[in-house]
């Protein structure tokens, strides 16, 4: 388990900027960003070596429009968790919402907030927050499919939730995106022990039924973690959206709808 000595409280900053809680845990939302809370202070910990040059943490310079959208829309009753693997550089890197696309964050989420900078931007990559102009595909293709399917935010979550098993964000010197399997061996396992642990408090905090993988890596590991952990949830995967899957860009929507449908979720989202 996971353990910080910070005080179990809502959000705000202690002396050294650090986010802290600052209101009673007994929500969902508060006990879901107290754990993000105390695997961000594990994480600091980590040190990584090349390929990796840059790492950007989202969850410390994003917290204020992350934290909004875990206040707004993670609530009691919810019994599915869809999680991707980590941040995307024009997606949650931008917005602090997984999957965070800035059109689908700010037009349907309603999502607002300061979004600040990491201590080291490569300049092909920089933080612009909300204003980013450029859009990830894996974010429009995630959120676009549910915005069709629901209509609104509201029938969305109202049983399910979206989070990231890694909140770290990873570029070689040329800014290009490292995803978690490409780390060094013992840095990737090193990381990721520390966020099966995390999945594992958030499952429990949520009291979730069903997590479902975006993609292989996230579902293997969610499956490894819970199994592991002996936490009953049972766990399922969807294709992972990204441009980068040849299947994904030949209909992503129509295997994601058949899968869910297998699953029991479609009818669920329905807003006919």
């Amino acid at each position: 388990m996971l353990h910080d000595n910070s005080s179990a409280h809502g959000s705000e900053r202690n002396e050294q900027g650090r986010e802290t809680v600052s209101e009673p845990i007994t929500t969902p939302s508060s006990r879901f960003l107290q754990v993000e809370l105390e695997l961000n202070a594990h994480l600091r910990r980590l040190t990584f070596s090349e390929p990796v040059r840059y790492i950007y943490k989202p969850l410390e310079y994003a917290w204020d429009t992350h934290q909004s959208f875990v206040r707004t829309y993670c609530q009691v009753g919810q019994s599915i968790l869809f999680l991707g693997m980590n941040p995307g550089p024009f997606g949650m890197a931008q917005t602090g919402v997984p999957f965070g696309e800035v059109k689908s964050v700010v037009d349907w989420l309603q999502i607002t907030g300061e979004v600040g900078h990491p201590p080291e931007e490569h300049p092909k990559r920089r933080i612009t927050g909300l204003a980013c102009t450029q859009s990830e595909v894996s974010g429009a293709r995630f959120w676009g499919f549910f915005r069709k399917l629901c209509g609104e935010p509201a029938l969305f979550f109202r049983h399910c939730f979206v989070h990231n098993l890694c909140p770290l964000i990873f570029m070689n010197a040329s800014g290009k995106n490292l995803t978690p399997p490409e780390l060094p061996a013992a840095e990737r396992e090193a990381l990721l022990s520390m966020c099966d642990t995390a999945l594992c408090e958030v499952v429990k905090a949520l009291g979730v039924s069903m997590v479902i993988g975006v993609g292989r890596v996230a579902e293997q590991r969610a499956r490894r973690a819970l199994s592991a952990a002996q936490i009953g949830v049972r766990v399922e995967g969807i294709m992972h959206p990204s441009p980068r899957n040849p299947l994904a860009n030949k209909g992503w929507e129509a295997v994601a709808r058949a899968k869910l449908t297998e699953l029991g979720v479609l009818s669920l989202l329905s807003n006919t």
